[in-house]
This record gives structure tokens, sequence and C-alpha cells, in this order.
């Protein structure tokens, strides 16, 4: 005989017809073909109106508008902290009790996006940037390649995976995550566009004017004739020092490369801000020893982005823009 998820339509409805006639439970499992059990889970579960089973809550809606109000009020507070709180409230419940309700309210514990800190100022400049590029489409920006610099460490900090370990492996090497003072780390410059990405250029000193046209000289015409090859484009790059010099200019202009330019504190108008956040996340789970082992992963996770996911970036570029003038000017989930 089958359980109650495994009644039939014609199994339900028999049950059903022959519980309204007033028959017995034995009665309607024999004419039915079905276990006894399932007969009464079925007809309970039809039941309307009945009391819930279970023991009763310990807290009160009262309670709980009191818990979520304390958590909005602080969001970084730990579980601890906030059962504390709630419990000088005069609220009786347990810690578990209290992590709970959270997690019914929708509470989920995660890492924090981090999001650049923005003054007025710079919010109305990326406003203003926004608003002058807010009409252009996806089939524009596709003529656009972004760069950028993007610093990697050997320890990528707190944000690393969990380990599982047992009662007792607490100092054992495999669960150990490495930690140095002062960790080794490369500046990498790239670019992308539509069609995919560029190569990579390690830098091995402060970026001035001088070196940041061999950076073009070398990795920069070589992606662009990669990613365009005779079709026209438009560089984009940041307003550093050296990116502004007078020498740089002065070096596209002699190249015939126009130069979009954008504003400091613009990483959600710029996909390669999302590229070197997907290649960080695919090396969390490297171990690298040294710098050159570092540029070493760092180049093989490059090269696994595909031109889909970068078609994908730069089609949303017209709703980056959208959001940032809706969020006038300050920070976006991009």
């Amino acid at each position: 005989m089958g359980k109650t998820a495994d009644l039939t339509v014609v199994q339900k409805m028999t049950i059903d017809t022959l519980h309204k006639e007033g028959k017995t439970q034995k009665v309607i499992a024999k004419e039915a073909g079905c276990s006894q059990s399932s007969v009464s889970k079925h007809i309970n579960r039809e039941v309307k109106g009945r009391k819930r089973c279970g023991r009763k809550k310990c807290t009160s809606n009262r309670d709980n508008r009191t818990l979520e109000r304390i958590v909005k009020q602080n969001p970084f507070k730990n579980v601890g902290e906030i059962h504390k709180e709630w419990t000088a409230a005069g609220v009786s419940a347990s810690r578990t009790t209290t992590h709970r309700r959270m997690q019914d309210m929708g509470f989920s514990c995660r890492i924090p996006c981090v999001k650049p800190l923005l003054n007025n100022r710079q919010r109305q400049k990326r406003l203003a940037w926004a608003k002058d590029k807010k009409d252009w489409t996806a089939a524009e920006w596709s003529k656009v390649m972004f760069s950028d610099e993007s610093k990697f460490c050997i320890s990528f900090g707190n944000q690393g995976p969990r380990v599982w370990r047992k009662t007792g492996e607490k100092e054992m090497p495999k669960c150990l995550k490495s930690s140095v003072k002062y960790p080794q780390s490369v500046m990498v410059w790239g670019a992308m566009s539509a069609a995919g990405v560029g190569p990579l250029c390690f830098l091995r000193s402060k970026v001035n004017a001088a070196v940041y046209q061999e950076v073009l000289e070398h990795f920069m015409l070589p992606a662009a004739d990669q990613l365009y090859g005779d079709a026209d484009f438009i560089f984009q790059q940041d307003l550093a020092p050296a990116h502004s010099a007078k020498a740089s200019s002065t070096w596209f202009k002699d190249h015939g490369i126009p130069v979009l330019n954008c504003p400091a504190n613009l990483p959600d108008l710029n996909p390669l801000e999302n590229l070197w956040g997907i290649v960080k996340r695919k090396m969390r789970y490297a171990r690298p020893k040294n710098a050159e082992e570092l540029k070493a992963t760092i180049r093989a996770t490059w090269a696994l982005i595909t031109p889909e996911q970068c078609h994908r970036l730069i089609d949303s570029m017209p709703r980056r823009i959208a959001a940032v003038i809706q969020a006038k000017g300050a920070p976006t989930k991009y």
C-alpha cells in the first residue's frame, strides 16, 4: 500500500466520497486500496480551520517587530549582540530562537559588498558623466575598449573559503589559512571589449607618464589589433595623473586614437571591474607561494574569460548608466 504522497487522483476522490458518507477509515482504506494511515493523513489535510499542531511560539508579533527594528538599525551586529539587545527589551527567547526568527524574516548572513564612499562633489561628477552618455546604445559601447589596473595579493584577506574540519584538527596544516603581515602582491593592467580580453601587463614600478606610454605601446596596441582589427575604436581610461599627463595626451593624438576619459570613482561603470572580480573569485582556492606563481595563476584564470562574458558586460552599459542617473550619482549594484 502506498504512502500519502503516492495516492492517485482516483484514490483521493474515493476517500473524499466515502468520508462524506460517514464511512470509517478502515473501510475507506479497504475500498481505496491504501493504508489506513494514508487515509487519515489525507482527510486531515482536507480539513479546514483545524488548529495548528506543535508548541505555541514564545514570541509575539510585537516582539518580532522589535527584533526586525534592531537588525535594521545595525545590520553589522552578530547574532549574540542582537540577541542581547532583544532580551534587554524584555523578550524571553534563546539565542537559537533569535537566529531562527531572523531567518524567518528573510535575513541571511553574507559578506558585505564593498562600495566606494563618495562625497557630494564626486556624486555630481558621476551623475554628469552618466547623463552625457545616457543616449549611447550597446552597439556604441561595443566600440569602447575599457582599461583598468587591479592589485592581486597572495593573501586575499578574510573573504576566502571556510574550512570543514573535525574536533582536534584546528592546528593541522591542511586546515590553516596562511597569513602574512605584508603579503606579496602584483599590480596588473588589462583591457577588454565586447569581443573579449587583451593581454595582461604586470606593472613593475610606479606608473608615470613614461611607463604608461610603454604599456600603451606594447600592450594596448596589440590588444586593439586583436579585438578590433582595422575597425575604429575608442579607448577608455580614468583620470589618473599618468593617464591625463600632457605626454600621454600627445601620444594618443599622434596615434589617432580617440579617448573616453572617465572621472574617478566609477567602478560600477567600468565592466572591467567585474572581470577583475570574476578572476579573483576563481583564484580563491589557489595557493601561490610567491609572486611568480601568483602571476601564472592570474594569466591562467584570465585566459578562461570568454567573449560571451565580455559581450554580456558591455551590453549592460546602458542599464548601468540609467542606474547611476536614477541613484543621482550614488553607487549602484553594478
